[in-house]
């Protein structure tokens, strides 16, 4: 049987499978579950946690159910719980998603005890693929080639050091449970092997309760490539093509594209073959990824790597380029419905390209970030071929207790150069006001020569992102984030004091409305004054450094601001150049979009100025993020060398060492289990105890760097 469709379009395949459908997730994922199952006439109901009463998945769906508080294991890991939500809501299944419950093999089996289908595999699939050391048996022995190693159960620390010898360096120590890069290390050399298994094996603990580890050799400038398949309980197995998700950072997947650039069409049937061997070694059924390592240097050779047994983050490239709506699929295989379509009925058209936006800080290495959104612009341009999966929407707060991904945007194009293109216009267009996001790093990451050639490896992003640096916001950019302040009366902007009142009344000339604000580039963060005289329709503004005034420079203004959402739209004419701004604040940011780009602002208000200029003493150790510390290596009251770690935080399942940077003796303010935030002081590095010499110390101060002054 052939299909016609209209590109982009998902095809249909026949009448509802289910009456009602309980979406055990949260986020762009239960969103997206939730509008498959609209189109097909399906009741949705959604749950969630306190943190999400108000959440755009419990908004959409026909009905919502509270699982319990905030933390994921009382509430989205409850099994309980979302068993109970099913059978008072009379649900037929449940689609749980990709995290939480996706892979969970007892809550598989539950769903079947309780008399509800699980849209999803048998356990006993999710059970061999979920233990990465029995999988990797399992489809060797149905001929899927797999990467040198060590993996057999219980291997303790001693027997993993041992086998590195002889599997050679560099070596890939992975967890056998969960996935997501989450307690994976590269270990270069033998010094290095015993920490980094103490590392993994607490990380792998905390995220899957389970802290088995085992070895493979890490191939070199590996490539991350995986084949999506759909499997049904009649044994019909095929597969949909693949996809290439090499950029990654930290294993964890942040582009994905459909078809991978490397495969040529052989190496392609032979991958896709390999991939239905796997799905045929467990029985399995339902939608699954396999995932295979490739070398760049020699793209014919691949090697299994694992089975999601799930749908996957990146599902979209593959939806957009086959025009199979895969969570459909999903629903008919749990119902017991054979495949419609065949093999041949699989053509991959054009290429597809997933970026993934997350509420991170790429200047901060990349550590979760979080707050209100108080605006945000992801809209789908279907006419121009783009989607976009979302879960979030204005007044939503994202916090730490979950995964910080908040969308995916999805070009879809004629060729790769198309896609990238548009992948990019569309990043252009996406705003996210309120949180701090990758936006600005995917765009250089995208414009990147190696990127653009498609010369991928798995270590090219980390590489890229050591060379990324944010630009600083242009001045007319600044002008317009203080002509709004100027206009809306945005008070956590302003300088204060009775002289800067908005009106400029001053007995002689008007005073000057003034402004300080700090911007933020590769040069660090820098203090900027902006002084306005006039009003909005013609006005003089002198822009400069705060600490130097003679270094400010005039333009003539004019300026109009009208409401736009929960900011202003500002029209700026600066010397006679027209710029248009978008501008929001909170208490102590503003967010400026223009053409190209989202900025974040700091109005710095004077008393906060002398704190600043007052403030010498001790090294500070600040939260990055909001977390749990999980370990305090550092003793309180010991010394500690620059680089040392002196606590691990985790947020989202990673963990997050802070070191000391400087030399000091360690004063330590928090304790393992305790939750913090971000900017919170948990330590602090003291100056080394002068040297008895029978002098005075001097009187040299220290500034929170660290620095003599």
């Amino acid at each position: 049987m052939r299909y016609t469709m209209t590109e982009n379009s998902p095809r249909t395949f026949g009448d509802r499978p289910f009456e009602s459908v309980l979406v055990a997730n949260r986020g762009e994922i239960a969103v997206r579950i939730i509008s498959t199952l609209r189109r097909k006439g399906i009741r949705s109901i959604a749950v969630y946690s306190d943190a999400d009463a108000d959440a755009r998945h419990v908004r959409e769906a026909d009905e919502a159910v509270r699982l319990g508080p905030v933390p994921a294991r009382q509430s989205y890991l409850d099994v309980d719980a979302v068993l109970g939500a099913a059978r008072r809501t009379g649900a037929s299944a449940i689609h749980p998603g990709y995290g939480f419950l996706s892979e969970n093999a007892a809550f598989a089996a539950a769903c079947a005890d309780a008399g509800i289908v699980f849209v999803g595999p048998p356990a006993a699939a999710i059970e061999v693929m979920g233990d990465k050391i029995t999988a990797k048996s399992t489809v060797s022995a149905f001929g899927v080639p797999v990467v040198p190693g060590i993996a057999r159960p219980g291997l303790g620390d001693d027997d993993l050091i041992a086998a590195a010898e002889e599997i050679g360096y560099p070596v890939l120590v992975k967890p056998s449970a969960g996935g997501g890069g989450k307690g994976m290390r590269v270990v270069t050399g033998a010094e290095d092997l015993r920490p980094a298994l103490i590392s993994a094996r607490r990380e792998a603990a905390s995220a899957f309760g389970d802290d088995t580890l085992f070895l493979e050799r890490f191939v070199q400038r590996p490539r991350h490539i995986e084949v999506q398949i759909l499997a049904d309980a009649h044994g019909a197995v095929v597969h949909l093509g693949e996809r290439e998700c090499s950029l990654q950072r930290r294993h964890q997947k942040v582009i994905e594209e459909a078809p991978s650039p490397l495969l040529d069409a052989a190496t392609r049937e032979r991958i896709g073959a390999a991939a239905c061997d796997t799905a045929r070694s467990v029985d399995y059924r339902g939608a699954g990824t396999v995932e295979f390592i490739v070398s760049d240097d020699r793209p014919g050779e691949f090697f299994f790597m694992e089975m999601n047994t799930r749908l996957q983050v990146e599902h979209p490239v593959t939806e957009m380029v086959t025009g199979i709506d895969l969570v459909e699929q999903q629903l008919h295989i749990a119902a017991g419905r054979p495949l419609a379509i065949a093999q041949s009925d699989v053509v991959m058209r054009g290429h597809a390209i997933e970026a993934r936006v997350y509420a991170e800080d790429p200047t901060r290495g990349f550590l979760p970030t979080g707050g209100t959104i108080l605006d945000e612009s992801l809209a789908s341009d279907p006419e121009r071929g783009v989607r976009v999966d979302s879960g979030v929407a204005a007044g939503t707060v994202v916090t730490s207790d979950y995964d910080p991904m908040l969308a995916k945007v999805v070009a879809h194009a004629d060729d790769r150069d198309a896609a990238l293109d548009g992948l990019d216009a569309a990043l252009g267009r996406t705003t996210v006001a309120g949180v701090v996001t990758n936006i600005d790093f995917l765009r250089y990451l995208l414009a990147a020569p190696r990127v653009r050639s498609g010369e991928l490896d798995t270590s090219l992003l980390d590489a890229i992102a050591g060379e990324y640096r944010r630009e600083e916001p242009p001045a007319t950019g600044v002008l317009a984030a203080a002509v709004a302040a100027w206009c809306e009366g945005f008070d956590a902007a302003r300088d204060g004091g009775p002289w800067d009142r908005r009106d400029g009344w001053r007995i002689g000339a008007p005073a000057a409305t003034t402004y300080r604000l700090a911007v933020t580039g590769s040069g660090g963060e820098r203090a900027v004054r902006v002084a306005l005289t006039g009003n909005p329709s013609s006005a003089t503004a002198r822009i400069g450094p705060d600490d130097d005034p003679a270094e400010a420079t005039s333009h003539t203004l004019s300026a109009t601001s009208a409401p736009r959402g929960p900011g202003v739209h500002v029209s700026l004419v600066v010397d006679d150049h027209r710029t248009e701004w978008g501008v929001v604040a909170d208490v102590d940011r503003i967010w400026l979009t223009g053409a190209r780009a989202t900025w974040v602002l700091r109005p710095l208000a004077r008393e906060r100025a002398l704190r600043e200029e007052t403030h010498s003493g001790d090294a500070e150790l600040v939260g990055p993020m909001p977390g749990t510390v999980v370990s305090v290596p550092a003793l309180a009251g010991a010394p500690v060398r620059a680089g040392d770690v002196v606590l691990v935080v985790e947020a989202m399942k990673m963990e997050h060492p802070i070191t000391a940077p400087v030399d000091g003796t360690a004063e330590i303010l928090v304790a393992a289990g305790d939750r913090v935030q971000v900017d919170q002081v948990l330590a602090r590095i003291l100056p080394p105890a002068p040297e008895a010499s029978g002098t005075e110390p001097d009187n040299a101060t220290t500034t929170p760097e660290g620095i003599a002054s």
